[in-house]
């Protein structure tokens, strides 16, 4: 559960971000009361809590209340297990160096408190979670001081899973104990009720008063031991006015205790009749929630095990060549530059580049394919991929947080953060959930009082207190975050990673699926077929001229034919005047002549005569062929035909869109024919050809405007306004391109098959937290008039608080273990 407020900036000035951990919270009454003291804050820009991350993310517009927002957490009644980094600070020599150090440290974004001690020359720092070792350094170095690492355990010794450990450690400690006091009252009083005859012996052998007294001591354990947590946040959120689910069991469970007690030593305060004792309810009733939480726990760390597995991929250390030896060094102490050695078997520290060495690399973690790389001199490796056979050497070119594999943790927590908007009518409901259950308890109460058979009191209070213990605001809270969570790690598992998750539920509504051509479609790797001359001019003397222009060219169809030309040898003049129109060709001045080299509008701007060569251009672009047409000093000279192969893939993910009941659109800068001829090969309904760089957002709108919401996918690099254009930008590259800014969704490989996965798990997501959502509402919609006792004068039935804590309990389970369900997605499906 996550909700979002935003307030008004105390000062102006760029806005910084702190992505604190919250430990404490157990649903959506917490996730709106951390909100609700944090958005009271001079300098708080905007705040939002994610209950299944046990996050605050609070965007500040004033760096000096960073530490006000702790403290307003913490006095709230909820924890905040910053990461402690402790680093070594040179160069100070007086208490004035410790100030510029702390002012500095305390000016970094997620910095939250900084102490620094000159005798030990060393700087502890409390950081958000998002802050790293290197943003510290980096920091100190600007203040003018040198940071030094105090060895391979320095870093953050305080983690937020550390916190999660303790919580379940401590879960299970009081579950225990609950549990071993609980069982013999249970056994005890139900067994008298389920069976008159143990009853009877059992009163007759000890006595009623005697064995109340023993009931009361059992139940008083339990309530006042385990149970005390429920005191110590339930009287924090009445304390700030915003009761949640601990107020709920606190309140619930001490009725059940605090009536027991008076019927038992003082039973002549109640009317005839009245005095029941009810110990085992309140003991049962925190036995259950106890369980509940440490189910919800353990799945709760479930839902991150792809963070987990990710940020396992990378070793711990890393062989290096320094001086001409080679050793072993933690993967914190690796620079740039170094050279690393990596062995048959052995993990990829880092990125870097091969220096020396051939093998095969397993890249599955980065393209989803099983089928090992060859990694020869000068070729990429990617950190954490895993090397099959020879020995290499490569230099490392991206350490920590500027990995691919760093980047990709960073993408899967954002997304795993975020909030959808299908969650704003859950933000509605949870915002004053308890405190209707509270009133709906009063209301129990009074009807049942009013209108209950005898012993009015006893029938009033157990039904209240049933309707507060059965309310579960916890399922609500958690029916969207935790389907997030386990589908977008799951998506990073199989090569999709979604870079915010709101494009979970956008392109889950998606219509049509619009695609760029070059590098989409197609491999984008060009090559020259055909050269087509004009009367007084030979093959290479084109060829020759039109890569001289088009040396100063990125185009793809550029490299095709430079790179043609220096397969066979030709030779490259040198050019002056180069210009390029985007869209249309490059010139330039070759051995004195004016060369023009680009598409058929090119030359008709030109004035350059094209009708010679029309023919055979014709058919070339009936061939799925690109054309580049070559003029010397305004006179056509001929027209080189370049294919860009389509991609195996293309065919089979066009097709499984369409199964899946979606349109498919081509966007293209080539000639119609050209472009219609790629897309009858592939099976693509509508092509939108001739288009500039410019008119693909134009393309976009008309084919929105006919179909729905729409998805681009591009490679990425010249598709930026096309992919920010569409309801959904879909990035296709490979892993050195995920950190594309303008895509919403980055395929690790260049495979179109992640198009559907991508499609198909954002609609399994989305009916996954619909089955959460409806659980959630359903079942507290039924079972609180069930527990207010509406079924009484129908048959009879009134629900006990002991089978209402149950059931309490399994529907937050409930919720997690059907969000966990999607870490069997097959993309495949």
């Amino acid at each position: 559960m996550e909700q979002t407020v935003t307030k008004k900036p105390a000062t102006a000035g760029k806005v910084q971000h702190l992505v604190l951990p919250v430990s404490g919270m157990t649903c959506a009454s917490c996730v709106s009361s951390v909100e609700r003291v944090v958005r009271k804050l001079d300098g708080v820009d905007t705040v939002s809590v994610n209950l299944a991350t046990e996050t605050a993310d609070v965007a500040l517009a004033d760096r000096k209340a960073k530490a006000n927002v702790v403290a307003a957490i913490e006095k709230a009644g909820y924890g905040v297990p910053l990461e402690t980094i402790k680093i070594g600070v040179g160069g100070m020599t007086c208490a004035s160096c410790v100030a510029s150090v702390e002012r500095a440290l305390s000016r970094v974004p997620g910095v939250l408190e900084a102490k620094v001690n000159l005798a030990t020359e060393q700087a502890t720092v409390a950081v958000d979670k998002a802050t790293t070792l290197s943003t510290v350094e980096a920091a100190i170095e600007k203040a003018g001081y040198e940071p030094r690492r105090l060895g391979a355990e320095t870093g953050a010794v305080s983690t937020q899973e550390d916190a999660r450990e303790k919580e379940r450690a401590a879960l299970k400690r009081d579950l225990l104990t609950a549990f071993v006091f609980t069982l013999p009252l249970f056994i005890l009083e139900m067994g008298s009720h389920f069976i008159p005859a143990f009853g009877s012996a059992l009163t007759s052998a000890v006595g009623v008063y005697p064995l109340h007294v023993f009931y009361f001591v059992l139940a008083t354990i339990v309530q006042f031991g385990p149970g005390r947590r429920f005191y110590r946040h339930g009287i924090a959120s009445f304390r700030r006015l915003s009761p949640d689910m601990n107020a709920l069991v606190m309140l619930g469970s001490t009725a059940a205790w605090g009536y027991s007690t008076f019927a038992t030593f003082l039973p002549q305060i109640f009317p005839e009749g009245a005095a029941q004792v009810y110990f085992e309810s309140s003991a049962v009733i925190i036995t259950l929630i106890l369980l509940g939480r440490f189910l919800e726990a353990k799945a709760k760390g479930r839902t991150s095990a792809a963070i987990t597995h990710l940020l396992g991929l990378q070793p711990k250390t890393a062989r290096v060549e320094r001086d001409g030896e080679q050793a072993d060094v933690p993967i914190e102490e690796l620079k740039l530059g170094d050279v690393v050695v990596v062995r048959p078997g052995e993990k990829v520290a880092v990125d870097g580049v091969v220096v020396s060495g051939t093998s095969y690399v397993d890249e599955s973690m980065i393209s989803g394919e099983p089928v090992p790389v060859a990694k020869n001199t000068d070729d990429a490796v990617t950190g954490g991929t895993i090397n099959k056979t020879g020995t290499f050497t490569f230099r490392a070119s991206a350490i920590g947080a500027d990995t691919v594999l760093a980047r990709i943790v960073k993408m899967v927590e954002n997304a795993q953060g975020a909030k959808l908007p299908v969650q704003a009518l859950v933000d509605k409901v949870t915002a004053w959930f308890v405190p209707a259950v509270l009133l709906a308890a009063a209301i129990t109460f009074v009807i049942w009082m009013v209108f209950g058979p005898s012993p009015a009191l006893s029938f009033a209070l157990v039904n209240a207190v049933a309707v507060m213990i059965i309310a579960c605001p916890c399922a609500m809270g958690l029916a969207t975050p935790t389907s997030i969570m386990v589908g977008t790690g799951r998506a990073a598992e199989i090569g999709v990673l979604f870079r915010n998750g709101e494009a979970l539920q956008t392109l889950k509504d998606t219509k049509i699926v619009a695609f760029d051509k070059t590098g989409t479609l197609t491999e984008g790797r060009p090559v020259v077929t055909d050269v087509v001359t004009a009367d007084g001019f030979d093959r290479n003397t084109v060829l020759g001229l039109a890569a001289a222009v088009e040396q100063g060219s990125e185009h793809p169809l550029a490299e095709a034919v430079l790179t043609t030309v220096k397969d066979e040898g030709l030779d490259i003049a040198k050019t002056a005047d180069f210009s390029a129109v985007p869209g249309f060709g490059v010139s330039a001045t070759v051995n004195g002549s004016k060369v023009n080299v680009g598409a058929r509008r090119f030359m008709a701007r030109a004035g350059v005569d094209t009708q010679a060569l029309d023919g055979d251009a014709e058919r070339l672009a009936e061939n799925a062929r690109s054309l580049l047409f070559v003029a010397v000093d305004g006179k056509a000279a001929g027209v080189i035909g370049v294919a860009d192969p389509v991609k195996p893939s293309a065919k089979a993910a066009i097709a499984a869109l369409h199964a899946a009941g979606l349109k498919t659109a081509m966007i293209s800068g080539d000639n119609r024919k050209t472009a219609e001829s790629i897309a009858r090969e592939v099976g693509i309904d509508t092509v939108v050809a001739d288009v500039l760089p410019d008119g693909k957002v134009e393309a976009l709108e008309k084919l929105k405007a006919g179909h729905g919401a729409i998805a681009f996918a591009g490679d990425g690099i010249n598709d930026a306004p096309a992919l920010a254009a569409a309801d959904t930008g879909i990035a296709i590259g490979t892993g050195t391109d995920i950190a594309i800014e303008t895509a919403d969704v980055v395929l690790m490989s260049g495979e179109l098959s992640g198009v559907v996965s991508a499609i198909s798990l954002s609609r399994a997501v989305m009916r996954n937290i619909a089955q959460n959502l409806f659980w959630a509402f359903a079942y507290n919609a039924v079972l609180i008039p069930v527990a207010a006792g509406i079924l009484f004068p129908v048959n009879g039935t009134l629900l006990s608080p002991m089978l209402a804590a149950g059931a309490m309990g399994l529907s937050s389970v409930f919720v997690l273990s059907n969000a966990l369900r999607l870490k069997r997605f097959n993309p495949a499906h």
